[in-house]
């Protein structure tokens, strides 16, 4: 038998991205959110959820674009720093010891340590209760050279990037594959 527990922000594993932005007097600044993930295929998108009195809510709005970082395990205590202080009080970049990057493509900056990069358009922003969701159109993905297969495919088992646990507010790593997907449920019969 289940246990209920109300309703509660609870998604296992939540992905932990870190947006980059600008602010106004183009300083780079950092922020880390569990809220998000692709949204859409066709265009290719991502969606963030930031609340409005984020620095990074003001950012975006202003500059209609943002980056979505992937951070390794590595860097867990970066990705965890940025997400504690705010970007109106500090530069996170160089209080973590990060380097920004700017894109070429959009607005938007990224840190040169996290291994994948996402590049966004800022095409859609939808009023969710207390936080705003900003669907971001990905432009380019970028990964360094070392992450990627054979078959010119980004491996997450080289990534190593980082999941958050919503229960616990916990950061984990990614385990083996456990099966194939589109092909171990074909043993299924219908």
């Amino acid at each position: 038998m289940k246990r209920s527990i109300g309703a509660k922000t609870l998604l296992f594993p939540a992905p932990v991205l870190m947006v980059g932005t600008y602010d106004g007097s183009g300083r780079p600044n950092l922020m880390n959110a569990a809220w998000g993930g692709i949204c859409s295929s066709e265009p290719p998108s991502v969606a963030v959820s930031v609340r409005k009195a984020r620095y990074t809510y003001e950012n975006i709005v202003q500059r209609k674009a943002f980056t979505i970082g992937i951070p390794s395990e590595k860097y867990v205590a970066e990705a965890d720093f940025v997400g504690i202080v705010s970007g109106r009080n500090i530069d996170k970049f160089a209080a973590a010891g990060l380097t920004p990057v700017k894109s070429a493509l959009v607005d938007a900056p990224y840190a040169a340590e996290f291994p994948v990069v996402l590049e966004c358009r800022l095409i859609q922003v939808i009023e969710i209760g207390v936080h705003t969701q900003f669907i971001g159109e990905i432009i380019d993905v970028k990964g360094d050279e070392e992450l990627f297969d054979d078959d010119g495919l980004l491996d997450i088992l080289k990534i190593r990037p980082l999941l958050y646990d919503t229960s616990h507010r916990g950061y984990h790593g990614v385990g083996p594959l456990v099966a194939q997907a589109f092909s171990v449920g074909k043993s299924i019969s219908s």
